[in-house]
């Protein structure tokens, strides 16, 4: 499971990944292309369609139409994305509302300045068949969640469902705990996991959005350090509204040029995986829903974010008293871009 935007509270990184993402990075940046300007996007996991706009904009030639020789680098789950472009190796890197508030409680000068993802991809996943087809009815049996769900998602499913520690199994990424128990319940994203466990005998699973239950988390959203916003807002607008381009390419148009790039950097991602991806994300308006409907691709409001800092308060995942408006700029977003 790609776990890009999750990244709330931090855990130990190995420093010989985070040495070889910068050396990558630092190789990147050396590139110049004559008469556009310089543009590093760090992503810290592997090529998947989840990033798919962005790699359309970069292939399809959309960042250059904005004056922007972009470079576009992936990672691994062991690298630091925060770190990375905190010692300005990149210009932007991708997170999430909580990503967002966990910079901010921490006092790191970054900032979210769109959001590509109106619906955060988890899910809990159960076998048909045994009486797990709501939230209400998983509450007791056993779900295997990994570390990071623990601290996020974990405790909203508690303060608004009813969940229970004890029902915690671990979940190192690996479906085989899930297989041999068919009372088991899983997290994952839509985008992956069900097409997985497909391949796997599974062919229906249950599969519950928690974005249509409650948890109203961006996600896939742009960040960048808030000097590189206060001090190069050009600079940053041409990247936002090239990259909502390049997701309404990708979605909607012809996703070969973005699809190029995930099977050059990911062979093992198959042109089957990659086509349910995308179908996943239009069916479910992952990318194109709710205010995206009417401000375009990246939107985001203040009530969204205030609605969702709450929630990780009420929740005990978040402490009162931050001014969450420091956390992200409407400024280069809501402007119809695309559509």
């Amino acid at each position: 499971m790609h776990v890009f935007h999750m990244h709330y509270w931090f855990s130990p990184r190995r420093t010989l990944r985070i040495a070889a993402g910068l050396a990558a990075l630092a190789g990147a940046a050396a590139l110049r292309a004559e008469g556009l300007e310089k543009a590093v996007m760090y992503l810290g996991w592997r090529a998947e369609p989840e990033f798919g706009g962005f790699f359309q904009a970069l292939n399809a030639g959309i960042y250059k139409k904005y004056g922007l020789d972009a470079v576009i680098t992936v990672g691994s789950p062991q690298t630091n994305s925060q770190i990375i472009l905190s010692l300005h190796k990149a210009d932007f890197i991708e997170g999430s509302t909580g990503d967002a508030i966990n910079y901010l409680r921490q006092d790191i000068p970054l900032v979210t300045v769109a959001a590509m993802f109106q619906k955060s991809p988890r899910v809990l996943i159960a076998h048909p068949g045994q009486g797990s087809d709501t939230l209400e009815q998983m509450r007791g049996k056993p779900i295997l969640i990994g570390a990071q769900g623990l601290t996020t998602v974990w405790p909203f499913l508690k303060a608004r469902y009813g969940f229970t520690d004890d029902q915690v199994r671990p979940y190192t990424f690996n479906e085989a705990p899930f297989l041999r128990n068919p009372a088991a319940i899983q997290e994952g994203y839509v985008t992956e996991e069900p097409f997985t466990l497909a391949q796997l005998g599974v062919p229906k699973p249950v599969v519950i959005l928690l974005s249509d239950h409650g948890y109203q988390e961006y996600a896939m959203a742009l960040v960048t350090n808030q000097e590189t916003a206060e001090r190069r807002p050009g600079y940053v607008q041409r990247f936002v509204n090239a990259s909502i381009e390049g997701w309404y390419s990708y979605l909607y148009g012809d996703p070969a040029p973005g699809n190029r790039f995930i099977q050059e950097n990911n062979p093992d991602m198959s042109p089957e995986q990659i086509a349910y991806s995308i179908r996943a994300m239009r069916d479910t308006g992952m990318v194109d829903s709710g205010d995206a409907k009417r401000l375009g691709i990246g939107a985001m409001t203040d009530e969204r974010w205030g609605s969702f800092y709450r929630t990780l308060v009420e929740s005990g995942a978040a402490p009162a008293g931050l001014d969450v408006r420091r956390a992200y700029t409407l400024r280069f977003v809501n402007q119809r871009v695309g559509q």
